[in-house]
């Protein structure tokens, strides 16, 4: 007679199914990507906005109400209004070259609109929008006022201490050209990132997801 053996076959433990799975797929320690700032088109175009509006604001103020050649003082003989036609670049620079400061002018404005498009960084907006309100407001006078299309002279009637005269069209140009210099100095990128910063964060990142990735093979 033929004897059936009545041994089976030792039953797999699903503890030990469950953690060989685990350990020969780990889990996907890889660090999660930050979510993207939001783009800061609308801001800019909003800064720039107010700017030009204040520009134009004054130049239309003092015009109507001064006289060139007689500056109304504020404090003292340091600060003054005083009317000036200015046919050349902020603060008075290159009086003899208006065509051609209209055309930069509207290259400016052009890339920094193409810019804004893409743009991340609230600091950077804020920066941008100054320049890009600043070159609207002087471009407005060259434009449409005397002598004529691409050659109008600009509206200063801000006098301080030895400093040429200026409006305030001048002064959000060049303060956001420094606020611009400062966050390249320091790192701050256009589409929100900052460089030195976001390298070490990624290096330690990288550190915690190679020790996790070594603690479960082991």
């Amino acid at each position: 007679m033929v004897r059936v053996s009545d041994d089976r076959p030792p039953e797999e433990n699903p503890t030990n199914t469950v953690e060989g799975a685990t350990s020969a797929n780990p889990p996907d320690s890889s660090p999660t990507p930050e979510p993207a700032a939001p783009q800061r088109l609308r801001t800019l175009l909003i800064i720039a906005a107010v700017l030009l509006g204040l520009d134009l604001l004054t130049k239309c103020l003092v015009v109507a109400n001064l006289t060139p050649g007689e500056p109304v003082s504020i404090i003292g003989d340091f600060a003054r209004l005083s009317l000036v036609r200015n046919p050349g670049a902020a603060f008075s620079m290159a009086t003899g070259m208006t065509w051609l400061l209209t055309l930069v002018a509207t290259a400016v404005v052009i890339g920094v609109v193409r810019i804004g498009r893409t743009l991340r960084s609230l600091w950077w907006a804020i920066g941008l929008g100054m320049v890009l309100g600043g070159a609207l407001g002087n471009l407005v006078d060259r434009l449409f006022r005397s002598p004529g299309p691409l050659q109008g002279h600009v509206v200063d009637f801000l006098a301080i201490g030895w400093w040429p005269v200026f409006n305030v069209a001048d002064s959000s140009i060049v303060c956001g050209a420094v606020l611009l210099v400062v966050l390249t100095v320091f790192g701050f990128e256009p589409n929100g990132t900052r460089t030195g910063r976001n390298d070490a964060d990624r290096e330690t990142e990288s550190g915690k997801a190679e020790s996790a990735t070594e603690g479960n093979t082991a």
